[in-house]
């Protein structure tokens, strides 16, 4: 009997404790899920196979190619969820997790810095050190890397001796700068630094050059096309030359005025053009029209004119020509074509008693070469009638005399080719016309003459008539055979004064 009592109460303790176990255990129902998507801070794109766990564990997943993971069957409880992936900071967001529902996190991950390495000292390349510019404009350029090849800013800082002026230029992309206002016979310092987004920047060693004193006295004036842009020089006899414009705009066509002591010239933005003057030097470079600009049917082939003595620059806007001042002021209509030609070339007498027009059609041809007086009236016509292009058109100091270029053959085509052009000079006062292209070499072209101080010679461009050679500059005597002279090579457009 007392055994079996015995028997009994050990039984009532084991139904006891099973019961009490199986209050503490979780049902099949106490579960949630974990879920949400990786993205890179910043961007919000999508990071894939990052690595997705808890704390405490329960298990670990990875990111799909959209970012998107899904931690299934994770007990109810609070949490700790971490993402990692290598080359980015370890992330970690809370969760709670509640029966049979599914809690959203999200990642927002930055990149690791924390081995990245700054960008190479910038290596100065040019101007080399110690360099004397011959121009106001400086291109310069450096060398820099990044390791992790991470995006580069650079800035670019510019000292001189002549004030105390310091030149920040900040958030540069390229390794390469252009800086077109540089002071006439100054030193400069300059230093670039480069920085990534992740470390402090780098400098590069302190970079010296010189800007040379302008040739003031360089009579003759050029132009060379310089990545596109054309670009204009100055020059001395013995071939040194200045760059007195900017290799990033276009400019061409220029005319010294004595009386002045500047340079008026055409300068190009998009289809327009306008007229600009400097000094002699390239500095104080002035805009000179606005609501009337040169115009016609190329606009490298239209000119235009300042007299020595005159205050008036004279223009071509499309049949109509225009005088206006260097300042921009008191813009004058002077003469319209009455059959709606189109007025290219102009030269006007150094007395302001009579003006030379060169017209055209819309297509650069049906050629007119006349004179008139300021009034309109016809005084002279010089050609008419014929085929072919015509360009460059000058007046002696005298008066006597023009000059302008004609193509003999008579060729005409879109792309305004001439296969044979010739310089004539025209004697007003008797009428007659001479050719003066002595020993033109065969298969070239004689372009933008113009007339000598002295009047005894003839300065030009030289070219092949296949339209795509190398443009010189080349004088030659008036009346006088085998006088041609190379003066400047790669060049166009002169002018001598």
């Amino acid at each position: 009997m007392k055994g079996s009592l015995t028997y009994i109460k050990l039984l009532g303790i084991f139904l006891i404790l099973l019961v009490s176990c199986n209050e503490d255990r979780i049902s099949e129902n106490d579960f949630g899920t974990i879920k949400g998507k990786v993205v890179m801070e910043g961007t919000n794109a999508p990071l894939e196979n990052v690595r997705i766990s808890t704390n405490p564990f329960t298990s670990t997943v990875f990111s799909d190619n959209k970012g998107n993971f899904k931690i299934e069957n994770v007990p109810v409880g609070e949490y700790s969820v971490g993402a990692r992936l290598d080359g980015y900071l370890a992330t970690f967001e809370p969760a709670t997790v509640v029966t049979n529902l599914a809690v959203n996190v999200i990642f927002e991950m930055q990149i690791s810095t924390a081995n990245n390495r700054p960008p190479t000292a910038p290596e100065l390349t040019s101007p080399a050190e110690n360099e004397v510019l011959e121009s106001t404009e400086v291109v310069f350029e450096w060398e820099s890397t990044d390791p992790e090849e991470d995006p580069i800013t650079y800035t670019l800082e510019l000292r001189n001796d002549q004030n105390e002026d310091v030149l920040l230029f900040e958030d540069i992309t390229e390794p390469t700068f252009t800086y077109s206002d540089l002071m006439l016979g100054a030193q400069y310092f300059w230093q670039v630094s480069a920085k990534d987004e992740y470390n402090p920047a780098v400098l590069s060693t302190v970079g010296t050059f010189k800007v040379m004193t302008a040739p003031v006295e360089n009579r003759f004036l050029f132009v060379r096309n310089i990545n596109g842009n054309n670009v204009i020089f100055s020059a001395d006899e013995d071939g040194n030359e200045f760059q007195l414009t900017s290799e990033n705009t276009n400019s061409y066509r220029p005319r010294r005025n004595v009386a002045a002591n500047r340079i008026a010239y055409l300068q190009t933005t998009g289809a327009q053009a306008d007229i600009y003057t400097m000094k002699r030097d390239g500095t104080d470079k002035v805009k000179v029209t606005t609501n009337i600009q040169p115009n016609g049917f190329n606009l490298n082939e239209i000119n235009i004119a300042w007299p020595p003595t005159s205050d008036k620059i004279y223009f071509p806007s499309l049949d109509k020509l225009y005088r206006i001042r260097p300042n921009g002021q008191g813009i004058q209509l002077i003469y319209q074509t009455p059959d709606g030609s189109l007025i290219s070339e102009i030269g006007i007498s150094g007395n302001n008693d009579f003006i030379v027009l060169k017209t055209n059609d819309l297509n650069g041809y049906n050629i007119k070469i006349f004179t008139i007086r300021f009034n309109g009236t016809v005084i002279d016509t010089l050609i008419s009638g014929v085929s072919g292009a015509a360009s460059g058109l000058d007046i002696s100091v005298t008066n006597k005399k023009i000059i302008y270029s004609y193509d003999v053959s008579e060729f005409q085509s879109s792309d305004y080719r001439r296969l044979d052009s010739r310089i004539f000079m025209y004697d007003i006062t008797d009428g007659t016309t001479t050719d003066i292209s002595a020993e033109k070499p065969n298969g070239t072209n004689d372009l933008d003459c113009k007339f000598s101080p002295n009047e005894a010679f003839v300065i030009y461009t030289n070219t092949s008539n296949d339209g795509i050679s190398q443009k010189d500059v080349y004088s030659l005597e008036i009346g006088e055979e085998e006088t041609r002279e190379l003066l400047y090579t790669d060049a166009f457009m002169p002018d001598w004064e």
